[in-house]
């Protein structure tokens, strides 16, 4: 059993990742900027854990992070500010990337997209600009870190049931095609017992290959 916190704790993902590793025998720690969400967080089956990561240091970061195994960063600031897009997306990304370098939590997976780069391409016009710079900082400032880092790069979301299956960019997948936020759920969960995982982007839509085989191509 390992400990296990979820950064952005109250995302549809997220509260789907939750009950996932709660199954899997794991204690789950699930990090809420609001305290009226902690009700959601229990009935997942983790624990809530009161943390504004927009505005916290990375000290506070650290203090949330003592104890811990692995971290998932899925938090998000859910576009449409380009200036709280930096700040969560990015920056606090990166102080929680600092925080288990210091706590010597080696395990860190950040849920970013599919086609993420720092060479991304998108028109600073565009208003997808922000998000574009601040996940392919993030993923790059990952990369250079010390840690066993995973990042989980799906496509656009969509609700529904998980498949259990899904494709891959080296399988031939395409940005286009939606994946199941419950996928998305199932594959972090995955990659989480698959240490072949480790230091690998993960580009994926939905798809027809189990989740499994797809992680160990």
């Amino acid at each position: 059993m390992s400990r296990i916190a979820i950064v952005g704790g109250h995302g549809k993902i997220a509260l789907i990742l939750a009950r996932l590793l709660v199954d899997d025998g794991h204690q789950v720690s699930s990090l809420i900027r609001k305290p009226e969400q902690s009700d959601d967080i229990t009935g997942a089956g983790a624990a809530p854990v009161i943390i504004d990561i927009e505005n916290a240091s990375t000290e506070e970061i650290i203090e949330s992070f003592e104890g811990h195994d692995a971290i998932v960063f899925a938090a998000g600031a859910g576009g449409g500010n380009p200036d709280r897009t930096y700040a969560v997306d990015r920056d606090a990304a990166i102080r929680c990337v600092d925080a288990a370098s210091a706590t010597s939590i080696k395990r860190f997976a950040l849920v970013s997209y599919f086609g993420a780069s720092v060479d991304h391409g998108v028109s600073p016009d565009d208003s997808f600009y922000a998000y574009a710079e601040a996940k392919g900082d993030a993923d790059q400032y990952l990369r250079a870190s010390d840690l066993d880092w995973t990042i989980v790069a799906p496509s656009s979301l969509a609700d529904g049931d998980a498949t259990g299956t899904i494709r891959t960019k080296e399988d031939g997948a395409e940005s286009g095609t939606e994946v199941a936020r419950a996928d998305v759920a199932e594959v972090i969960a995955a990659v989480l017992r698959t240490p072949s995982t480790v230091g690998r982007m993960i580009e994926f839509t939905g798809g027809d290959t189990p989740i499994e085989k797809a992680l160990g191509a």
